[in-house]
């Protein structure tokens, strides 16, 4: 009875009935809920501001970097088409008849006018800052801005790193102060004949960065020690990221490369784990894109203030505001319990304690399955997650190797294209379309590597369904094709006729041979041989990867599909793992033994579609 009475309580009723005494109690039962409903509404509206304001920040600096990226993106390829586009200018000029002319005889009046009017032409139509051509002594015979007061005729060169090279390698590439101009620039030269002469070209970037000034996102381009070369803010130039060391600052300043500058460090405040900056007391989103072809890098800046503030302050209101709305139909449903309660608090007070106790054991067991049922979802939402990035690192291994062979047919095909075009110049028919044909053939062979490696990254989805063993088996050969051959393997494969289709999804499949593969060639890199094989047994279609490796210690092999168990250096422990789940949500079983010959046997048991 006092059970019931203590719940009957519980539940707002008045367990005095019209005592007085009881009254009052309730009267302050009534008070004391309302306090603890706008207490709780208070403590929720600044949970639900603060929390909404820092999901809010995260995205917009989620955001602001992922802008940054693409901007780092676009003036980095910018920056590359610009130094490109004019690498063949040099080449081109030591190739010429006149420029060597000149250098066989360069005491001709006529041939040196002729040659400094050739270069200011073709300067002003490349909109590059100066060409000029320097004898076998480092003196320039002839420029491009022969008439200009600060003109490089009969200047000697010899004390540039740029000249050197280019007389002893052929070649030479050097960003400096010039030290007639005092404008910077990137000099590319080419050696002429048999070291007659070198040909140089200079790069002015002023252009390029004045565009960058207009985006107000400040941007910098580095060379490998750190230098800045390049910027849309003068007073970063010729500044370092970080304190170089007293003997490179001597060297430089002693090569004159960046005439006078400091060179002392940049006002960068960098964040340690990365992503922002603090500039001039403002938070900044930092991208860092490496430049193609340079040892360069460029770094990004993008403003996180006042976006992440307003951001920021949006969310939370927009928290707040619902949280307001959200009391009111509380308060309603609140009012209306206390009157229902008084209505009926005189009245069931025991059948009232027990639709209590089974009202409460319901909401537990509901919670309880919204707990596991959540549960559920996570783990097979951190499965996928799992597989996913296990498909990514395999990629990401693979990677460099396709990009190789695909590099070798693209060449072809640039290739078969100028012997197609000179065909056709030559009204020749036949071989054109020949050539053209073996084009079409070499892109069948791109398209179907590329096509392997975005089917395999492709997160998986739908209904486990029919595969074919066959195709998954050749898909996992492809992906992994240019490392089999750099490790010349030897691979067997023994997929028996009529083979059922398995129950499944075959990119997850294709993953966990993928990761049986790699683990094969990993346990025997020298000269590894592979044996591939795939039957019926039992009712269930058993695939089965064997290496001549040395096999696993049983220690080993005994915990091999625990996490983090591996018999590699530079392994985690993890693929196995995922490969064991993937083959178990599929209905059947991953086992691993020694194999008497030698090496492991790894044996993937499904059930047929």
């Amino acid at each position: 009875m006092r059970q019931a009475t203590q719940a009957s309580g519980a539940l707002g009723g008045n367990p005095h009935g019209a005592n007085p005494q009881g009254a009052e109690a309730w009267a302050r039962r009534i008070r004391r809920d309302w306090v603890v409903f706008l207490l709780a509404g208070l403590v929720l509206l600044v949970i639900a501001a603060l929390a909404a304001g820092s999901r809010a920040g995260s995205a917009a600096l989620d955001q602001s970097l992922a802008q940054a990226a693409t901007a780092a993106r676009l003036k980095v390829a910018v920056l590359r088409a610009e130094i490109e586009k004019h690498r063949s200018l040099p080449f081109v000029l030591a190739e010429d008849p006149e420029v060597a002319a000149l250098l066989a005889a360069p005491g001709d009046p006529a041939r040196v006018d002729h040659i400094n009017r050739r270069l200011e032409e073709l300067s002003r139509g490349t909109r590059v800052g100066v060409i000029y051509l320097l004898n076998d002594r480092g003196k320039t015979l002839a420029a491009s801005n022969w008439q200009a007061p600060d003109s490089f005729v009969g200047q000697d060169y010899s004390f540039r790193p740029y000249f050197r090279d280019a007389l002893a390698n052929g070649t030479g590439e050097h960003f400096a102060l010039g030290s007639m101009s005092h404008r910077p620039g990137l000099y590319l030269a080419r050696r002429v004949g048999d070291e007659a002469g070198v040909v140089v070209i200079k790069l002015e970037f002023d252009a390029l960065e004045a565009e960058w000034a207009e985006d107000a996102m400040p941007v910098l381009v580095a060379d490998a020690r750190g230098i800045v070369l390049l910027t849309d803010r003068a007073d970063w130039r010729f500044r370092t990221l970080a304190p170089l060391p007293p003997e490179t600052l001597a060297a430089l300043h002693a090569g004159l490369q960046f005439g006078d500058a400091p060179l002392d460090p940049l006002p960068l405040a960098l964040a340690p784990e990365g992503g922002t900056a603090r500039i001039g007391g403002a938070d900044y989103a930092t991208v860092v894109q490496p430049v193609p072809g340079t040892a360069w890098t460029l770094h990004l800046f993008a403003g996180l203030e006042p976006g992440r503030r307003q951001a920021e302050t949006s969310a939370a209101l927009l928290a707040a505001l619902a949280v307001l709305v959200a009391m009111g139909p509380a308060g309603l449903l609140l009012r209306r319990r206390h009157r229902g309660v008084e209505r009926r608090a005189r009245d069931a007070r025991h059948r009232e304690v027990l639709e209590a106790e089974v009202a409460a054991r319901t909401a537990d067991l509901v919670a309880v399955n919204a707990k596991l049922s959540a549960e559920i979802a996570e783990r097979q939402l951190l499965q996928d997650e799992l597989a996913q990035a296990n498909r990514l690192a395999i990629l990401g291994q693979i990677a460099a190797s396709v990009a190789h062979e695909i590099n070798q047919p693209v060449a072809a095909i640039r290739a078969y294209a100028d012997n197609a075009a000179v065909f056709l110049d030559r009204a020749d028919g036949a071989n054109a379309r020949a050539n053209l044909g073996l084009i079409a053939g070499l892109t069948e062979k791109i398209g179907a590597i590329t096509g392997q490696l975005r089917n395999f990254a492709r997160r998986t989805s739908g209904a486990v369904g029919p595969v074919e063993v066959a195709a998954v088996v050749e898909g996992a050969l492809l992906l992994l094709g240019p490392r089999l051959r750099r490790q010349d393997a030897r691979v067997t494969k023994k997929i028996a006729d009529g083979l059922p289709p398995v129950q499944g999804k075959a990119v997850r499949l294709e993953q966990v041979l993928v990761n049986l593969l790699q683990n094969a060639l990993d346990a025997a890199p020298q000269a590894p041989a592979i044996t591939i094989e795939a039957g019926l047994e039992d009712g269930q279609v058993v695939i089965r990867v064997a290496d001549n490796g040395p096999g696993l210690a049983p220690e080993v092999m005994a915990r091999l599909f625990t996490p983090f168990v591996t018999s590699k250096p530079s392994g985690l422990g993890l693929g196995l793992v995922i490969s064991s789940d993937i083959v178990k949500d599929f209905g059947g079983t991953l086992g691993v033994e020694n194999s008497p010959q030698g090496g492991a046997i790894f044996s993937v048991r499904l059930k047929p579609a």
